[in-house]
Parts: structure tokens; C-alpha cells; sequence
């Protein structure tokens, strides 16, 4: 399953956010940018527990491949 780009999305409300002409719309639009820059953040957080975690076993070679 791909990850959306979750900074891209962001970076869209922030363009939407600063395109809106009233004070409701633009607050919906930064929370939805804040919103996905939290998600993106931890995404990253993931990804990187996700490498520490499967180093180990890619450095080790696979005894049963023979």
C-alpha cells in the first residue's frame, strides 16, 4: 500500500488556506495543513522504526537459501 504524500496535501491547503476569502474556510484549511504535516511526521517517524527495525535481518545472510 503507497503512502500519500502527506506534505504535498499540506503544502495544497496552505495554497487553499491562503486563496480563501473567508475566515472559516481559511481556518479549516490550516488545521487540514497541520493536520497533514502531523501525519507526514509520523510517517516519517514510522518509516525510520520500520528501517532500524529490518536492518538486522537485511546485514545477517539467509542460511537456508542454499
Amino acid at each position: 500500500m503507497a503512502n500519500p504524500d502527506y506534505r504535498t496535501l499540506a503544502a495544497q491547503a496552505r495554497t487553499a488556506a491562503d486563496a480563501a476569502t473567508l475566515d472559516n474556510v481559511r481556518d479549516r484549511c490550516l488545521r487540514s495543513e497541520a493536520g497533514f504535516l502531523a501525519m507526514a511526521e509520523r510517517q516519517d517517524l514510522a518509516d525510520a522504526n520500520r528501517a532500524r527495525r529490518e536492518a538486522p535481518a537485511a546485514a545477517t545472510p539467509d542460511l537456508h537459501q542454499a
